[in-house]
């Protein structure tokens, strides 16, 4: 938990801050602006009116996820309200922040450098503080698989708090087979996750222009992989932030439960689409999972590990 903040309790932001930048996909400039918000409010998302249109808002959950290509969109019956929520839900999902309100006046959520990093900043400029009221966790109970083609996403019980465990392969040589493993906690979501950038291929830049994607991705925001190197002049930030990046996301994804999990999450081949069908499986069936309240979870400082088989270590030299 929080330096100060006890896990038992709920939390939220103690001032506003402001992130402005571009929509990755939309190109268009946009900012968020995250507000402290009422114990039980969870993460609720504001769209500014435009054009003499209303405000409009909603939680953010799962049943409102509206599509997951390339990006977690959510919306309600008026329409997509906005996308890429993935890393600033993560970024507040990773620090402990039960409740804030974001309130965003363009199609997208900011990408920033492409990573969770700059909302992490943000949130820890604003501070955390803790409510009066008990924080409420989703314990999963029996495990809960989705398979899609080559790809399987799994929640199984896990009694420390939640767990990521990641798996990609890319017939690439700078990818290929990549997994990683964490216990989620503010330390390690800040240490070992948040500067990890989003990605993509040199090869795919026309069919996603062609799709309406990425029209905001540059080396500035994105990991551009080329047939045979990174693109990017700094190279990458971890020797395996490929598949880091994909925990950022799952993160992210699985904070749109509503209550933090006590779980672990296994993803092999997956993505944002994989990370909502896995979720909406765990709640339609009751039996999988129950509310608990539950003092503070402790774990061993540092602790990050690989499941087994997995092929590039947790803690790789960061590269320059």
């Amino acid at each position: 938990m929080t330096r100060g903040v006890p896990s038992g309790r709920q939390t939220t932001l103690q001032d506003h801050v402001t992130v402005a930048g571009i929509g990755v996909h939309s190109g268009l400039p946009t900012t968020v602006t995250l507000h402290p918000a009422e114990a039980n409010s969870g993460i609720v998302f504001v769209r500014c009116g435009t054009g003499g249109e209303a405000d409009r808002e909603l939680r953010a959950n799962f049943r409102a996820v509206t599509a997951t290509e390339f990006a977690t969109v959510l919306g309600d019956e008026n329409g997509p309200l906005v996308s890429t929520t993935e890393h600033v839900l993560a970024a507040l999902h990773g620090l402990g922040v039960d409740n804030a309100i974001a309130e965003v006046d363009g199609p997208e959520i900011p990408i920033m450098d492409g990573s969770a990093a700059p909302f992490v900043a943000a949130i820890q400029q604003a501070g955390i503080v803790a409510l009066a009221e008990s924080r409420r966790y989703i314990q999963v109970l029996k495990p809960v698989r989705v398979v899609k083609g080559d790809s399987y996403g799994e929640l199984r019980p896990y009694l420390r708090g939640l767990r990521i465990e990641t798996e990609i392969e890319f017939d690439h040589p700078l990818i290929g087979r990549q997994g990683f493993a964490v216990d989620v906690e503010p330390d390690s979501f800040r240490r070992d996750l948040a500067r990890a950038r989003t990605f993509g291929f040199m090869r795919d830049v026309a069919k996603l222009w062609g799709a309406g994607y990425a029209r905001g991705a540059s080396i500035d925001n994105t990991v551009v992989i080329a047939d045979d190197r990174v693109l990017n002049p700094e190279g990458v930030r971890y020797a395996d932030e490929f598949v880091r990046h994909k925990a950022v996301d799952a993160i992210g994804d699985l904070a749109l439960s509503g209550a933090p999990l006590i779980g672990a999450y296994r993803s092999v081949r997956g993505g944002h689409k994989l990370n909502h069908a896995v979720l909406t499986a765990l709640f339609a069936d009751r039996s999988a999972w129950t509310y608990v309240e539950m003092p503070e979870i402790r774990r061993p400082r540092g602790y990050a590990d690989l499941a087994t088989g997995f092929v590039m270590p947790a803690y790789g030299p960061e590269v320059s």
